[in-house]
């Protein structure tokens, strides 16, 4: 994303963006992410650059927010879209005064919560899955013995 061309002849987009304490310079979308972008999203357009693009969009325009106030991980897009993303350090990458630069890890894409309600109450949603898969285990190991 760093060096991505404007549509006007010799400019260029920023080099990063301030989000949440981080200067984001980079995002990479993690294969599992782009799985979950083809499934829960399903528009026509499912590349990486898109999506790439889609996110930088997002940051830039301040469409993106933290889901719970404490929690570092998972983001709003547009009220909507449920993201969960990681920060890494770019290693020997700083900005002009020296600080340190990140890059945006997307680790997956929940859904978005007009169509998953359950996606309202997060917590309530991974107690349940947890719940869940742990019955399904106790099913199944009964069944072998």
């Amino acid at each position: 994303m760093r060096d991505k061309i404007m549509n006007r002849w010799s400019t260029y987009e920023p080099f990063y963006i301030q989000f949440n304490g981080f200067k984001i310079a980079d995002i990479v979308i993690t294969s599992h992410a782009l799985s979950r972008w083809t499934e829960r999203i399903g528009n026509d357009q499912s590349g990486i650059d898109y999506i790439c693009s889609y996110i930088w969009d997002a940051l830039k325009n301040e469409k993106i927010q933290p889901y719970y106030e404490n929690e570092k991980d998972v983001y709003l897009i547009d009220e909507d879209l449920v993201v969960v993303a990681e920060f890494m350090m770019l290693k020997d990458e700083i900005d002009i005064a020296g600080n340190p630069l990140y890059k945006m890890i997307i680790v997956t894409f929940l859904g978005k919560i007009s169509e998953d309600i359950q996606l309202r109450d997060l917590k309530a949603y991974y107690s349940w899955l947890r719940h869940s898969r742990r019955m399904t285990l106790v099913k199944h190991g009964r069944k072998r013995k």
